[in-house]
């Protein structure tokens, strides 16, 4: 509701101030900037010059039937620039935007803010999951290499590729954040934008176009708000049932994957799924190798898939792929695509071509109806569901260049965020269409607003093969924290990490402790990386390979519990990875708790993520006692407990009278 006052209003969502309005301190500024816009290979540099920011400071109420209009203009008597009509009542408000200038381009709205405020969401994001203090601009791109600009590997990946990234680069942004006041605020709109933490009295938020709308939404708790995320964003399916199985294992050595695979089911190991990017073949590169981006089985590089596929879907393994939405100009989608007019253009009118490092692409263009249908139908449908694939990697659905012409007609600028929205949107349409929602599983790292009921699983992207604080195995858990309060109930990391460049390469210290963190989420999934030869592999070393199996057999000693997550996610949109504040609001100590979750209501996960440690201390919420899970000793909620945490045990506690406790418990026997 609209709190007047003699200059100026407060915007009231349930019972809480969100904006307050004054002439002398007024909460919304318009102008101009002028941006520049580098991409190179999925990573940004982006800069703005602004022409003009003025601030609205005189504001003209008007009622109407069930709204009420808020005309804003610089002084009394001049015309206004933004018309606000907020809609709605009680906890749910909507303030839509429209200009009456159409030189604006840029908007900064200020939100009222408490002191010790906490604020989270952005969509995925890795580094920090309490946001407060900091600002974090919101386009989806790569998120970089190591991620921090006091670090040596990040300083050589700006110098060779400008793909170092920030804190703040993120694979899948989000304008969307929820507050330690129990409210959440959305705003609608692709453009560029920024949430801005650092000020004490007030939160901002600028946007680089007239936004269509910000939604309000307050709740009495944060379970009750997270409900409402997903409820606003969607959800996803169930997870199929063959995942339940044991492990996703991530080959891509041609035929001898099949091998391979083999020698790890000896081992003892529980598997659910072969998954081989190279299903596709392979070209190589000085980054590594790569696959042949044209998404049709390789026979040469997979003699006799197919039957292949249908053997070891009889022994309960499914077969799993890697497609993303680009062709090769050297492969034979690429004319079909061409002469039926489906890529993006350039300014010429012609087929824009990307260079995605010593091979050139061309850009399906789903904002044309036709290339959408044909990619969901003709490659997707034809090449890989009716092929027998069970899942795939979606990937790279934040490359969509920025110079680009589209079919909409809409600034590529403005559709940039929306491609992985589209992307997901082709995957889910592929898989509809043959009645196989729920049983097919693909995964994405990309995202944006609307991706939740279209992507049925989130992937954590291309984590360094290492224990580094922005772009080691400790990122995984805030990014399963901040995109799960927004709807994604379902979030994995590629055990053991992703990029290996510059000399750094895998330890079996950090394939263990992230195999052991992946035990503890709804999806396991190993991955080679992008150098699989320079790399340790899980089949590699028998001691890395029995602390696998191990895993495996806790993740499906596991299922019934995790079972009762998804149920849950399908019922109220709960995520199975869990912030400690969802379930214990009482005790701020956990609001900016980022490096343990819990996994539903009852386990209290906190991976080892430093090397050289055998015992671990965390935070234990106040409100229960929880069990260690490999001693049975008890502690106290609301202190730190310090566990014994060699290879195969996991700081890992349950709620002490959990229905699930003797399924718990007997993790010990594993």
């Amino acid at each position: 509701m609209i709190a007047l006052h003699s200059d100026g209003f407060d915007l009231v969502v349930g019972d809480k101030v969100i904006i307050r309005h004054r002439s002398e301190d007024p909460c919304l500024f318009v102008g101009r900037g002028d941006a520049r816009m580098d991409m190179y290979r999925g990573n940004f540099d982006i800069e703005d010059y602004v022409v003009e920011r003025v601030a609205l400071r005189h504001v003209q109420v008007t009622e109407m039937d069930e709204t009420r209009s808020l005309a804003f203009a610089p002084e009394p008597g001049q015309p206004a620039r933004i018309v606000i009509t907020i809609s709605g009542k009680g906890e749910d408000l909507v303030a839509s935007f429209k200009s009456a200038d159409p030189g604006i381009n840029r908007i900064w709205l200020r939100i009222a803010a408490g002191p010790d405020e906490h604020m989270w969401g952005g969509g995925e994001q890795m580094s920090y999951f309490d946001m407060r203090g900091r600002r974090f601009p919101l386009w989806t791109s790569e998120p970089g290499v190591g991620r921090d600009k006091n670090s040596e590997i990040t300083f050589k990946a700006d110098a060779t590729g400008k793909a170092g990234g920030d804190y703040w680069n993120t694979n899948y942004p989000q304008p969307t954040y929820l507050s330690s006041r129990r409210y959440a605020l959305h705003v609608e709109t692709t453009a560029y934008s920024a949430f801005d933490f650092r000020h004490q009295d007030f939160h901002e938020i600028e946007i680089w176009a007239v936004p269509d709308r910000i939604e309000l939404t307050a709740r009495s708790t944060f379970m009750a708000l997270v409900e409402a995320m997903a409820e606003r964003f969607g959800r996803q399916p169930p997870l199929p049932e063959w995942v339940y199985g044991g492990a996703i294992i991530g080959l891509k050595d041609g035929a001898r994957s099949f091998d391979r695979l083999e020698t790890i089911l000896q081992a003892g190991a529980k598997v659910s799924g072969l998954w081989c990017e190279d299903w596709v073949g392979l070209r190589h590169t000085s980054f590594g190798a790569r696959l042949f981006w044209d998404w049709q089985a390789n026979e040469d590089r997979y003699p006799s898939l197919r039957q292949r596929i249908a053997e070891y879907e009889d022994r309960g393994i499914r077969f799993l792929g890697y497609v993303n939405p680009y062709l090769a100009v050297d492969g034979p989608l690429f004319p079909e695509a061409d002469a039926a007019g489906y890529f993006a253009k350039d300014a010429s009118g012609g087929t824009a071509l990307v260079d995605f490092g010593e091979f050139d692409c061309g850009v399906v263009d789903f904002t044309n109806p036709d290339a959408a249908a044909w990619f969901a139908e003709r490659v997707i449908g034809r090449n890989m569901i009716d092929y027998g694939l069970s899942g795939w990697m979606a990937d790279f659905g934040e490359y969509l260049p920025i110079d680009v012409h589209l079919a909409n007609g809409v600034d590529a600028t403005l559709m940039h965020n929306a491609w992985p929205t589209l992307w997901a949107e082709v995957n889910a349409r592929a898989v509809a269409s043959r009645n196989k929602t729920g049983e097919i599983l693909f995964f994405m790292r990309a995202g944006y607003t609307g991706v939740q009921k279209h992507c049925p699983l989130l992937w954590a992207g291309d984590q360094s093969v290492d224990f580094t604080r922005h772009d080691g195995l400790v990122t995984v858990i805030s990014g399963a924290l901040s995109s799960g309060l927004l709807g994604n109930a379902y979030h994995h990391s590629d055990i053991g990490g992703y990029t290996s460049l510059f000399g750094n390469v895998r330890t079996a210290e950090l394939i263990m402790r992230w195999a052991e963190m992946a035990a503890f989420t709804p999806v396991m999934r190993t991955h080679e990386g992008n150098r699989p030869r320079d790399n340790l592999q899980i089949d590699q070393d028998p001691e890395v390979l029995a602390h696998f199996a191990r895993m495996t057999r806790i993740y499906v000693h596991l299922v019934p519990y995790l079972k009762s997550l998804v149920s849950e996610a399908s019922e109220r949109g709960l995520p199975a990875q869990r912030p400690l504040f969802l379930h214990f609001e009482d005790d701020l100590r956990t609001y900016a708790l980022q490096e343990s979750y819990l996994y539903g209501a009852d386990l209290l996960v906190a991976p080892v993520w430093q090397a050289g440690l055998s015992s671990w201390t965390t935070y234990l919420p106040k409100g229960a006692e929880w069990v260690h899970v490999w001693s049975g000793q008890s502690f106290p909620g609301g202190a730190e407990a310090t566990v014994a945490a060699p290879f195969g045990e996991p700081p890992v506690f349950y709620r002490s009278g959990s229905p699930f406790a003797a399924l718990f418990a007997d993790l010990r026997s594993l």
